[in-house]
């Protein structure tokens, strides 16, 4: 796997070197249930704030987790819960409104949040990749896919520029595209939703990262296609010891292909558990009602529960628990700060004064 190194005497690192792996890892965070194990990402109190004209958004605060190596660790929540904010906070390409206030996102040795534009230019695409919600408007409408990928293989010179169309062919047949030489030349406008979404994947596998960011990859496929899509990462993720973060509000889906599940509200990590233990027994009061509101096999219309309320405006003063005003447990003792964040077992995580 392909990795990013340190120089002796460097002040910052080295391009990633073909052959190598990620080293000089960040701490875990400072609360990880394992803190001999050194993950892959170790994000920790990672706050974003947007100006707006009507006040200051703060769209994420304090939020905290981390990746393993080879791990797949999904993020869950409603729209508006901080979601995709993380991701672009992550990848450095947060809207120009936007500013990162607090926190260290730790990644192979390299904090990202204050990382120079040459620094994450080296990992972002190498190390570190993203495939972003819509295939078609991330996609270069006027160049053609083969183009497109080719321009990810000679920016990172992971392959001979004799070896570079060889290599546009391989990615395309490994994400199962029919007649990958045709469709080379091919525009994203001339291909369906699920193709583009399939090229989508190629760009972000070229250089094979060890780390990449799924944020919402089936939005707008059906339901089969969907499945084949989840199928594909998966199964790289496993050839390749890639670990994967993924981004969705479908429980379903996050319950099948994670590992460990990490619930997000209104810009707060609220619950981190492994996948068995969340769904088996949540235990902050908000992960139990996004269970309560999902479909399952057999259950009828009648038995969903609609969570009450709604995301609390981000603007001006907040409760230390934003989920305060849509809970049913809360007490006066849920309004004294800061909000704590409890291990109540091995790697379960809560942030709530009254858990379940």
């Amino acid at each position: 796997m392909p990795g990013g190194s340190f120089v002796a005497g460097s002040a910052r690192p080295q391009p990633p070197t073909v052959g190598l792996s990620l080293s000089g890892a960040a701490p875990p965070p400072a609360n990880s249930p394992h803190p001999a194990a050194v993950p892959l990402l170790a994000v920790d109190h990672l706050s974003v704030e947007f100006r707006t004209r009507h006040g200051v958004v703060r769209a994420l605060e304090r939020v905290r987790f981390f990746v393993r190596r080879g791990e797949t660790v999904g993020i869950v929540g409603e729209s508006g819960s901080g979601k995709s904010v993380t991701a672009y906070a992550l990848m450095g390409i947060l809207d120009p409104a936007a500013r990162v206030t607090e926190g260290r996102a730790v990644f192979g040795g390299l904090d990202l949040l204050h990382a120079s534009r040459q620094e994450l230019e080296a990992y972002r695409g190498r190390e570190l990749a993203m495939i972003f919600q819509s295939p078609r408007t991330a996609l270069n409408p006027i160049r053609t896919v083969g183009r497109q990928i080719e321009d990810v293989l000679i920016r990172h010179q992971t392959v001979p520029r004799a070896k570079v169309r060889d290599r546009v062919l391989e990615l395309l047949t490994l994400v199962r595209i029919p007649d990958p030489d045709a469709r080379a030349h091919t525009y994203p406008f001339e291909m369906s939703g699920g193709m583009c979404q399939r090229v989508m994947i190629a760009l972000a596998i070229a250089a094979s990262p060890a780390l990449l960011i799924a944020d919402e990859p089936t939005t707008g496929l059906d339901v089969t296609t969907q499945a084949a899509i989840l199928d594909l990462l998966g199964d790289l993720a496993r050839t390749n010891g890639m670990a994967t973060v993924l981004i969705s509000h479908d429980l379903g889906l996050i319950a099948e292909r994670c590992d460990r599940i990490v619930v997000m509200h209104a810009g707060h990590v609220v619950e981190e558990a492994p996948a068995r233990a969340l769904f088996s027994a949540p235990r902050h009061p908000y992960t139990a009602r996004l269970l309560a509101s999902t479909p399952r096999a057999g259950a009828k219309l009648a038995d969903l529960v609609p969570i009450p309320g709604g995301v609390p405006d981000l603007r001006g003063e907040l409760s230390p628990c934003r989920y305060r005003a849509r809970c049913e447990r809360a007490a006066p003792e849920c309004d004294e700060p800061p909000l704590p964040r409890t291990e109540i077992a091995p790697e379960h995580l809560v942030a709530c004064r009254r858990p379940l």
